[in-house]
């Protein structure tokens, strides 16, 4: 369904004004009539059920250990199912379902804050299931939803190409969360073939409205004024607006055909040259910033910056802390790496396989963005913000998903 139909196309209500003028005036290419999408009710998932029925969908069914959120779209072709991608019998229910055109499998332990025995269940035994599930059932494409972590050493990545960056597997990964999704990322290359089709599809630092997990976090930390600048502040990395990464999702299994560059391959998607100055990256912390200044808070330009060595110093401190009590700590080593170095990436290739464009701009998306997270995060936060631990939102999924996993056997 396009902007030039007859009638005009759904659109989900929690849209902001942006995405829906994006979705009613875009022309985009058809989508299965059936879809699936693990991880459905996640930041991400959900806007790709809202896409796909936007698009044409008849039928999308989302399946994820979380209820659907309270603004969840209620609409007849949307289907929220609750269930466990660690549920052999589960995702073999979910998956038998007549007609299914194509899987997204965005299902994940997300980030560096799980306990470790759960990234290995979820994100590669979890694959593993809907991999077997999908062959089982004769369902031919399975767009799988990647990390570029998968490939990051450390060393600073600065506009680099996918096949530019280090090849699977990696001596040492990063962190737990990196290593199991390369796991699965190696599972849906390996099975891919011209009779059961996949791709993995990855985006960069996701933004937006309704984001739960990115800036929550990090605005906490500059509302209790704990967060400052780390190193000199001028690491490069790129941006993913929510809705391009959806739509770079979407577009991937029209990519999926016999003969297809794409089978089989790893891609990432971002804002492209959206970024400022037409450049593929942004200077990571004066952007931030932005969003900090925008909240009513001090800029963090106006405080003193942390030496990246005292902050490793301090983070391998907090790593032993953290095991010793058994808690969570935002400042860790990872945390540190990631947030120092240089990370973005030319995406030509998705441009040249998948067809894949910026549906919104960065400038647009990121003002958007901050102006929804002053209007619908601020109000409801408490200055008295968890300095220690995690956003809650981002705590009570984690919760949801350790105990739904402790309950599969």
């Amino acid at each position: 369904m396009t902007a030039n139909d007859n009638a005009s196309p759904p659109i989900a209500p929690a849209s902001s004004h942006l995405q829906r003028k994006t979705a009613l005036e875009g022309q985009y290419p058809p989508v299965p009539s059936i879809c699936v999408v693990t991880g459905g009710t996640g930041f991400v998932g959900n806007r790709l059920v809202e896409m796909l029925v936007e698009r044409g969908a008849q039928k999308v069914i989302s399946f994820d250990v979380v209820p659907p959120p309270a603004d969840a779209w209620d609409h007849p072709n949307i289907e929220w199912r609750v269930g466990d991608i660690t549920d052999k019998a589960a995702v073999d229910e979910l998956l038998s379902v007549p007609g299914i055109g194509c899987v997204w499998h965005n299902a994940a332990a997300v980030g560096p804050f799980h306990p470790k025995p759960l990234y290995y269940k979820v994100n590669y035994e979890g694959t593993l299931n809907i991999i077997e599930s999908a062959k089982k059932h004769g369902i031919n494409k399975i767009v799988f939803s990647s990390s570029p972590s998968t490939r990051f050493t450390g060393e600073d990545v600065d506009g680099l190409r996918e096949d530019e960056m280090p090849k699977l597997p990696l001596k040492r990964y990063m962190q737990t969360y990196a290593e199991t999704k390369a796991m699965a990322d190696m599972e849906i290359s390996k099975v891919c073939t011209d009779e059961f089709m996949t791709v993995s599809v990855a985006p960069h630092q996701v933004y937006g409205p309704r984001d739960n997990l990115f800036l929550p976090n990090l605005l906490e930390a500059a509302m209790s004024g704990a967060l400052r600048i780390f190193g000199n502040g001028y690491n490069r990395i790129c941006f993913t607006h929510v809705d391009n990464y959806c739509h770079g999702l979407i577009i991937a299994e029209r990519a999926l055909y016999p003969d297809s560059p794409a089978l089989g391959k790893f891609y990432i998607v971002t804002d492209g040259h959206t970024h400022p100055n037409g450049e593929q990256y942004l200077i990571f912390w004066k952007i931030l910033d932005e969003a900090v200044i925008a909240m009513g808070f001090t800029s963090l330009w106006s405080k003193m910056k942390l030496p990246t060595l005292l902050l490793m110093f301090l983070a391998i401190i907090c790593d032993f802390i953290g095991k010793l009590l058994g808690i969570t700590v935002k400042l860790n080593k990872f945390n540190v790496t990631v947030l120092t170095m240089h990370r973005w990436f030319d995406i030509q290739n998705a441009e040249k396989d998948l067809g894949f464009q910026p549906i919104i701009g960065f400038r647009e998306g990121w003002d958007e963005t901050k102006e929804w997270f002053k209007e619908n995060w601020l109000p409801k936060q408490a200055r008295s913000a968890n300095v220690i631990g995690i956003a809650s939102s981002t705590q009570q999924k984690i919760d949801i998903q350790d105990m739904s996993s402790k309950k599969v056997r």
